[in-house]
């Protein structure tokens, strides 16, 4: 895909999004873009940075940090993917923001890793609605105690929730899943914990944003829509 490509994919996603906002009296500016990079190049990094998107997804670690060393720009990589405990490591220092803490075991790895350079992270824990064998994520009934867990690591702030939500064909159809994590980080908020924020929202894709947008998305992951079909790894 070309330069000119990319950066028409992403003022008529940032068209949509302002649209969406619109449309349910949201402020647009409450509505995170995350370009989502993986299986891309660095180049297409770079089309979309000149275009003025700074916050890019990544979802495995090893395509991260060879790309990370070859985008020389100041952006913001948030790790989006399943992430394995002794992957941790390569990431620590590097990004901004994980999304898809899903268990405590990895969560005090990324506490120890941080812990080493002195540093807090940005995390959200994710959150498998619909008890999909084949994604990875915390039961709904178990993330407030998650959560709780979460808010004694020092070097971990917690600041929401993320999920990936069956797929559907019409978007509409995945709105309930959207209210009721929308509806769990409002629980968890309640519960008042030390060090925790339930401020942030990770969901809504390339097909649904719209959607998510519409149930209280703070960040939505935007890749297909921007870069084009997913290369194949």
């Amino acid at each position: 895909m070309s330069i000119q490509d990319i950066q028409e994919n992403l003022r008529m996603i940032r068209e949509r999004i302002e649209q969406a906002c619109h449309d349910c009296g949201r402020d647009p500016h409450a509505v995170r873009l995350v370009a989502v990079s993986k299986t891309k190049p660095a180049a297409d990094v770079m089309a979309a940075f000149a275009a003025g998107q700074k916050l890019f997804g990544e979802s495995y670690v090893q395509e991260f940090t060879d790309k990370a060393e070859q985008v020389e720009a100041p952006v913001d990589w948030h790790f989006i993917g399943h992430l394995q405990s002794n992957k941790v490591k390569y990431l620590r220092g590097r990004v901004r923001m994980i999304h898809s803490v899903d268990r405590l075991s990895l969560a005090r790895e990324i506490n120890r890793q941080w812990k080493r350079i002195d540093e807090r992270i940005d995390v959200l824990v994710q959150v498998n609605l619909a008890g999909e064998q084949s994604k990875s994520g915390t039961a709904p009934q178990q993330a407030p105690a998650l959560v709780r867990k979460l808010s004694e690591l020092p070097h971990l702030r917690v600041r929401g929730l993320m999920t990936l939500p069956p797929f559907f064909e019409d978007p509409q159809a995945v709105r309930p899943y959207f209210r009721q994590l929308r509806e769990l980080s409002e629980e968890i908020a309640g519960l008042d914990l030390p060090g925790v924020g339930m401020d942030e929202l990770s969901m809504g894709m390339s097909h649904d944003f719209p959607a998510a947008i519409a149930e209280g998305a703070t960040l939505v992951r935007v890749g297909t829509a921007i870069f084009g079909p997913r290369e194949t790894r």
